[in-house]
């Protein structure tokens, strides 16, 4: 029996590595299955908070801190069903998507070893090793560019080579805004569309009286 042709195609959320400067994306990651829960929230970044005056209340000093946690479970078993279509599956387990997520953490090897090669000829100075433009995806309503703040993993289950075959991936995450790396950057680009979006959606919203509230005027 052949899928329904007008059923919708289910949208996997994921992440984009993308060259800082160029922008030219370097990686999709897509997740295996869609967490059933996105945890976000949002510190408020006003200037009443630092302690200000009165009449500086309804200031902001910039865009709040958005941090996002979700729960991403990779499992093996329906490959291993089938070992002669999932080669890779059978003889590595869920290792390698593991690894795919693991390495957004990680500085390359290759970054590694160039800044030791510094260090061992004496160089003065050796700068940071910068990490490819984190987008987290979840539909075309939101791509915002993120750092990874928090990576968990639970590995629940194993083949007999000790290779896991289902685990849960719990991470979470901030939004970079343009207080972080500037509106110049492609970074901040994004944020800004990101921002607009929110705002056109907002404008979606129904509106309301002051009835409704209950009362008749302020």
């Amino acid at each position: 029996m052949t899928a329904f042709s007008g059923s919708p195609r289910l949208l996997k959320a994921g992440i984009v590595l993308m060259d800082p400067s160029s922008g030219q994306v370097q990686r999709v990651i897509s997740l295996q299955y869609n967490p059933d829960n996105l945890s976000r929230t949002l510190q408020i970044q006003a200037l009443a908070a630092d302690g200000g005056d009165r009449s500086e209340a309804l200031r902001m000093k910039g865009p709040p801190v958005e941090s996002i946690k979700l729960e991403a479970e990779i499992d093996a078993t329906d490959q291993l069903e089938f070992p002669d279509q999932h080669a890779t599956t059978v003889q590595h387990g869920i290792h390698p998507q593991l690894a795919a997520l693991e390495t957004l953490v990680y500085p390359t090897s290759g970054a590694l070893q160039a800044n030791n090669s510094l260090a061992g000829s004496g160089a003065l100075e050796i700068i940071p090793m910068e990490a490819p433009l984190t987008l987290f995806v979840w539909s075309k309503q939101r791509a915002v560019p993120v750092r990874i703040t928090d990576f968990s993993v639970t590995e629940e289950a194993f083949d007999p080579l000790l290779n896991p075959i289902r685990a849960k991936v719990n991470i979470g995450l901030r939004v970079l805004t343009v207080d972080d790396v500037g509106f110049s950057h492609k970074g901040g680009s994004l944020f800004m569309s990101y921002l607009k979006n929110k705002e056109a959606l907002a404008g979606k919203a129904p509106g309301a009286s002051l009835g409704t509230l209950g009362v008749e005027s302020l």
